[in-house]
């Protein structure tokens, strides 16, 4: 059965008339679900996943890496619609040192152990995700699980509804100007012109330097943006 105070944030998300997706109380709902962050991602056309909102400390960390690693249980969550639940992100024995290679370990240097990713999806259509985190290994309890599951579907059914009035590229909520990752898409479109290349290609090429030099790939985009990096005829780094 659903919480009592989770159910009236689900009343108040399905209610909301305003333009956009309300504001979600990510704090009221991560403390009621037992977790230290929660992050929504948002998929808009099917493309990359963006966070759009977040609390805590360490959810744009641990959505950044994923964005570096190109891997993680936010973008499967995401992407392929698909329940991702990790209660201890070192134990050896789970599947996700191989579902995602050298990914948990990293996650463990955040001093986070758990991560669970709820996807946002109706029917066949995938909206995006939403990815909570503890510093504490274990699992959710069956109670808090339900209430996580509740609110992924009020969510999706409240973006997909928006949608339907707007094309989902262009709805004020992923147009606005906290998106975290917008700076990401500025420097791949840069580097894809400089590199005359597309620009899945120049966004590898972005992860791939933000992991090799173990930086965040926003900081990575930051000096791509400011001409920090500059690039020589080769798509190397200039001296």
């Amino acid at each position: 059965m659903t919480h009592p105070v989770m159910a009236d944030y689900l009343r108040t998300l399905s209610s909301h008339t305003g333009t956009g997706l309300a504001p979600l109380p990510l704090a009221a709902c991560a403390d009621m679900l037992g977790l230290d962050g929660l992050g929504l991602l948002l998929a808009p056309g099917g493309g990359r996943a963006e966070l759009v909102q977040s609390f805590g400390e360490r959810t744009i960390a641990l959505e950044d890496l994923q964005q570096v690693q190109g891997q993680g249980p936010s973008l499967d969550a995401a992407r392929h619609g698909a329940l991702m639940l990790v209660p201890d992100v070192v134990d050896t024995s789970a599947f996700t040192t191989d579902r995602w290679p050298g990914l948990p370990g990293a996650i463990e240097t955040l001093d986070i152990r758990a991560v669970f990713s709820f996807p946002l999806r109706i029917g066949v259509i995938a909206l995006g995700a939403l990815t909570g985190h503890r510093t504490q290994p274990g699992p959710m309890s069956t109670g808090q699980l339900t209430d996580a599951l509740g609110l992924a579907d009020t969510i999706a059914q409240i973006t997909i509804a928006t949608a339907a009035h707007v094309e989902l590229p262009h709805t004020p909520l992923l147009d606005e100007p906290g998106l975290h990752f917008a700076e990401v898409h500025q420097a791949t479109g840069m580097l894809a012109d400089q590199l005359d290349t597309t620009c899945d290609l120049a966004l590898i090429w972005l992860r791939g330097h933000a992991f090799s030099h173990d930086r965040p790939l926003l900081d990575i985009a930051r000096d791509v943006l400011a001409r920090r990096l500059p690039l020589d005829d080769n798509g190397d780094i200039s001296p």
